[in-house]
């Protein structure tokens, strides 16, 4: 009895240190977004003038007489002089013609540039510097993802019956289909995906078999709010790995509630981190979060365009991707549930074995009366392709699955 109680106040330790932790590096992060913002432009004007001043310094002298022989022949020696210093500098500059940004589009190489630019041997240091900085900064930026409509897009065909809902290839960012993809909704319980990819980005490895014991407070607040439940009772103490599951496979409110209050200490401060979240995606301007549950409020909205972009970004998060994949989960053997609780993703379960051209390998549901049956999925087709499917306003849970199979089998097959 006394090892459990040293087991459970270490516990409790680590994770008010941890909370403390993150609230440190919240507050500098955010005075560091605060500096970069104000920053930014003056850095980009400085930059520009810099190359301005050293393209108007290398031009050659239109006071200098070109017909005398021994100044144009002295002129060609400096000249061969610099650009052997260029070339020397600029070796460790990528040497492409051009360089594929993130985003797909084309841009000069910076080596490249500097040759058309000209410069000496320390003003191009300079520049390189520079650049290293610069590379160092967007490196550090957050991942925006984006998808866009083309000549291609379709409007969804009249087999799906949900009002909302869009489907994107994530390969070329492209939406195929879409209705009233931009709209706002209620995301329901899709809400939890974002809830476990912010839990997900806090958390260490070491963290999944730390513990948390439940609380009425947190038992209460998913009952109160007829939320779905994993079944954990006050005081039982579960890992934090039963958390991330609970809140995705039987989309558990006491364990969304418990995961954001150890996390961050309580569901208020998670929200928080939440918003932040979506702010970072950029999608603050069509998106935000109450509560991380899912639960109605007028304050809580966001879309089906919105919900596919935060889907993109948990998945390409290995823990995340490893949660919503699962169908089925049995949490940790406690003294109120001696054999674990068996949770199971019934979207992930009820769709595998329908036609859909490939595999529906995550999914995360959602239900509440504004917003209907919902769903967010992301599948690949049998050559590896990958797409997100989101669908809001179904009138059952099985609607929602076959609006999805019919989406899923119109682009995959």
């Amino acid at each position: 009895m006394t090892e459990e109680l040293e087991s459970v106040a270490a516990s409790e330790k680590r994770r008010r240190a941890r909370i403390e932790e993150m609230k440190r590096m919240k507050a500098k992060q955010q005075r560091q977004r605060r500096i970069l913002k104000a920053a930014i432009p003056f850095a980009l004007v400085a930059i520009l003038l810099l190359l301005i001043g050293i393209n108007i310094i290398s031009r050659p002298s239109n006071d200098k007489e070109a017909g005398q022989k021994n100044q144009a022949q002295k002129t060609s020696q400096t000249q061969e002089a610099r650009q052997e210093e260029v070339d020397n500098s600029v070796a460790i500059l990528p040497k492409e013609e051009t360089m594929i940004s993130d985003n797909g589009q084309k841009s000069e190489g910076f080596g490249t540039f500097i040759d058309k630019v000209g410069g000496t041997s320390h003003q191009t240091a300079e520049i390189v510097a520079t650049a290293a900085d610069a590379v160092s900064f967007l490196h550090d930026l957050p991942v925006i993802y984006s998808a866009e409509e083309n000549a291609d897009t379709m409007s969804i065909n009249g087999e799906v019956t949900s009002t909302y809902g869009i489907f994107i290839d994530l390969d070329s960012a492209a939406i195929l289909a879409e209705r009233n993809g931009k709209y706002r909704i209620n995301p329901a319980s899709m809400t939890k995906i974002l809830t476990v990819l912010v839990a997900a980005e806090q958390l260490e490895a070491e963290d999944l078999d730390d513990t948390f014991t439940m609380t009425l407070d947190i038992t209460d607040y998913s009952y109160i709010h007829d939320c779905s439940n994993v079944g954990f009772l006050d005081g039982e103490t579960v890992t934090v790995r039963d958390l991330l599951y609970g809140t995705v496979l039987p989309s558990g409110g006491d364990a969304a509630v418990g995961l954001a209050t150890y996390v961050a200490g309580s569901q208020e401060a998670f929200v928080e981190i939440m918003n932040e979240k979506i702010e970072e995606l950029g999608l603050s301007g069509t998106t935000h979060f109450t509560n991380c549950v899912g639960i109605y409020d007028e304050n809580h909205y966001s879309t089906c365009y919105d919900m596919a972009m935060i889907m993109e970004a948990a998945v390409a998060n290995e823990l995340c991707r490893e949660v919503m994949h699962a169908r089925t989960y049995t949490t940790s053997f406690t003294e109120q549930h001696p054999e674990g609780i068996t949770v199971s993703n019934w979207f992930l379960r009820r769709i595998e074995d329908k036609e859909t051209g490939g595999e529906v390998y995550c999914a995360k549901t959602g239900y509440v009366v504004q917003s209907g049956n919902c769903a967010a999925s992301y599948g690949i087709d049998d050559d590896g392709k990958e797409y997100i499917c989101v669908t809001a306003d179904a009138h059952s849970s099985w609607r929602c699955i076959y609006d999805h199979v019919a989406l899923y089998s119109q682009f995959m097959s």
